[in-house]
């Protein structure tokens, strides 16, 4: 009897020294990290809607926010250290997520085939291409997917359309628009007639611009000012010497007023994927119901460029001893396209129960069997123009260091454009900022 129960110590101690659990009913605990709450949120449901592994499984969350760039530094030192506090699961977002799935800290995510996530799925969700681009490993392996797709389209208003174009059909206003900026500023020309701008400020131009470049920010190690996002100086210019627009900067209070139409002149619109109308410009449209506000005066049609904006990427440590659960966990995420799935309840606003907000997601299947009519849209389906508009984003022209030489690229383009410098200043100064401050070459 002696021996037996020192046979059973010494067994039950050996699990724990592994970090597995000693008692057949102990639950593991799986660790996510993020920089929102959205994804936690989003597993907290698969917990409850899946109880037999919430029996099995604990969820450890760890939010950090990307303010003053906090997550990525505490996500690499703790993905480094490795142990029983790794992320299992981690998130990342568009403005770094190269970094982690081609970049510095790409040796750290794991094959999605690893994970017994049966990748045939692509094709029959019809996953946006510019979110697998953007997921695929140096090696060619699929590491991180995401869950909304991002592209972008013309968000404007109806009721300004209609006056100095006569009409605000969505197929008529994309051609008015586009495609090409020379149609956009031959809109603008006509809104300015009327006392109209025809965005708030350049930053609402810019994400066009940065996506449809064909090369990204480096290339072979080499800084790369890509002609297309070079013309964002000509562009900005433009917009401010011919007074198209109210000369706002993105997220400021100047930026909000227009969506409201309280600026100083009236603004047609915004360029921006589906979560700039739901989670942006629907809380400052001075309403929360149609006739309220600029609430239900809007609508969405083709831009003049295809691009995409945001967007958060789901990957796994390679080094998970949960590659099985962790790997249930992302594929509900990213790539189930039955109405369970967390794609279906996300488009249809389903996930917290009926009457949430809809939202376009990575599975074009998952959209076309869903309704994406908005009120705050007056009742257009919203999805008859973000689909084709995420097949026409381009995900092979971002870098690793995008959030830091975007900054560095709209101030220089901001002093030039106030006068300040040069448009050859300009280009030196940000030069200049990228070769001090990042291991790049700049020639």
């Amino acid at each position: 009897m002696m021996k037996k129960t020192l046979s059973l110590l010494v067994a039950l101690s050996l699990l724990m020294s592994l970090g597995l659990p000693a008692l057949a009913g102990e639950k593991q605990t799986i660790n996510l990290w993020s920089f929102t709450d959205e994804v936690p949120t989003m597993v907290e449901k698969y917990l409850e809607f899946n109880p037999d592994f919430a029996a099995k499984y604990d969820v450890k969350v760890t939010i950090i926010a990307t303010t003053d760039g906090a997550y990525q530094p505490a996500l690499d030192q703790a993905l480094a250290a490795g142990g029983a506090d790794a992320p299992d699961i981690y998130a990342a977002e568009a403005a770094f997520v190269l970094k982690y799935t081609q970049g510095d800290a790409s040796s750290f995510a794991a094959p999605y085939k690893d994970l017994g996530i049966d990748l045939s799925a692509l094709e029959t969700a019809d996953i946006a291409q510019y979110t697998v681009d953007i997921g695929t490993n140096p090696e060619g392996n699929l590491v991180a997917l995401g869950y909304q797709a991002t592209g972008g389209a013309f968000i404007y208003r109806r009721s300004i359309a209609q006056e100095v174009f006569g009409t605000d059909d969505p197929t008529e206003i994309g051609a008015r628009i586009g495609p090409g900026w020379d149609k956009f500023f031959e809109a603008a020309a006509e809104l300015k007639a009327k006392g109209y701008g025809i965005v708030s400020g350049d930053g609402d131009v810019w994400h066009a611009v940065e996506n449809s470049s064909e090369a990204g920010w480096v290339v072979d190690g080499k800084l790369n000012l890509d002609p297309n996002r070079e013309a964002f100086l000509d562009i900005s210019m433009q917009l401010k010497e011919e007074d198209f627009y109210n000369d706002t900067q993105d997220w400021t209070d100047a930026w909000f007023a227009d969506m409201k139409g309280e600026g100083a002149k009236g603004v047609f619109g915004y360029f921006g994927p589906a979560w700039l109308i739901n989670y942006v410009m629907a809380d400052n449209s001075g309403g929360s119901a149609p006739g309220e506000g600029t609430y239900g005066d809007w609508a969405v049609c083709e831009p003049p460029v295809g691009f995409f904006w945001g967007g958060t990427w789901v990957l796994a440590n390679a080094a998970s001893e949960k590659k099985e659960a962790v790997g249930e966990i992302i594929n509900w995420i990213t790539l189930d396209a039955s109405e369970e799935g967390l794609q279906y309840h996300w488009a249809n606003g389903t996930l917290h129960g009926e009457g949430g907000t809809k939202d376009s997601v990575a599975s074009g299947a998952v959209m076309a069997k869903s309704d994406g009519s908005l009120e705050f849209l007056g009742g257009q389906n919203m999805f008859d123009v973000f689909v084709p508009a995420n097949a026409f984003a381009n995900g092979k022209n971002l870098t690793q260091y995008d959030e830091t030489i975007n900054r560095f690229w709209r101030d220089s383009v901001r002093m030039y454009t106030s006068g300040q410098i040069s448009r050859e200043e300009a280009v030196e100064q940000f030069k200049q900022n990228v070769a001090d401050n990042l291991d790049v070459i700049v020639e």
